[in-house]
């Protein structure tokens, strides 16, 4: 895997709303980005109702239509509006594209075996997080913590077997989470004729912290992070290094609504400030290898 960063946009020309950015890319930082919106000061975050259970190959935006139809015929207030974003996870996306493993198909690996008998772990689960890694950055104490081949470094390459309905049967992440984000704006462009952001949601683990929080895989229709460097601070200090992840903070804040057990996939978030732009968090967010400072 090549471990050069991404090639640098091009500055963001300033307006009199936009101030001047610095054009070089900091060291240990994104490249320049999107300005951050104003704060609105009210932030909501409300589940949908209940989706069915979702198959392969079933229109995911359809099914999201038809929640969003229902939840505003219980409350006005949950019709859709220009600015608003629909939180979708991952499980849902991944079964909608068929992104699922039967483990009574899995031939685990020696290693896999090895790994899985000395910590009492399901040797076929292994042989699944193996094949989605990249690249394995630690196998250690039962734990495996992996690089997977979408950049992100979680634990068990994001292979999961809760809420999939079979106890043979786990998840994978999509391919491609931003893609997914698009396919699901663009539809329900279509269906509902109002045009609102994506987020693909999924649960991550943080370094040096016990417990997990719903971090963005994919996006459209924002930009996924707000740079606040070279604006100044409340004091008139010119801020260096303040790049805020705009797009997971809307997926914790929408998990906090929804929980884990609800069978309600989809949040509506509203009043959150979106910076401008399509943005990626394959592109945007991924930190490229080059950054890791312990390889």
């Amino acid at each position: 895997m090549s471990t050069s960063p991404a090639a640098e946009p091009d500055p963001v020309e300033p307006s009199p709303t936009t101030p001047a950015r610095p054009a070089a890319q900091p060291a240990g930082g994104p490249p320049p980005g999107a300005a951050p919106a104003p704060a609105t000061g009210r932030l909501l975050a409300i589940p949908l109702p209940p989706l069915p259970d979702v198959r392969p190959g079933d229109d995911l935006a359809a099914l999201i239509a038809d929640a969003v139809g229902a939840g505003a015929a219980l409350d006005p207030e949950l019709a859709l509006r220009p600015g608003d974003v629909l939180v979708v996870t991952q499980k849902v996306v991944s079964k909608a594209e068929g992104r699922i493993v039967d483990l009574r198909t899995v031939e685990p690996r020696p290693e896999a075996v090895a790994f899985a008998t000395r910590w009492n772990r399901d040797p076929r689960q292994v042989e699944v997080v193996l094949r989605e890694s990249a690249s394995v950055v630690r196998m250690e104490r039962g734990v495996i913590v992996s690089r997977t081949r979408q950049g992100y470094v979680c634990a068990n390459a994001g292979v999961d077997a809760s809420n999939t309905d079979a106890e043979d049967l786990v998840t994978l992440l999509p391919e491609d989470a931003d893609a997914s984000a698009r396919r699901i704006r663009e539809r329900l462009a279509e269906l509902l004729g109002i045009d609102v952001a994506i987020a693909v949601a999924d649960s991550f683990g943080r370094p040096w912290r016990w417990g997990i929080t719903d971090v963005a895989l994919g996006v459209a229709g924002f930009a996924p992070l707000a740079d606040f460097r070279g604006l100044t601070d409340t004091t008139g200090r010119e801020l260096h290094a303040t790049v805020v992840a705009v797009a997971d903070e809307i997926c914790s804040a929408a998990e906090l609504a929804s929980g884990k057990t609800s069978r309600q996939p989809v949040v509506l978030v509203r009043g959150a400030p979106l910076p401008s732009g399509d943005g990626s968090i394959a592109r945007d967010v991924v930190m490229p290898e080059a950054f890791d400072l312990f390889a």
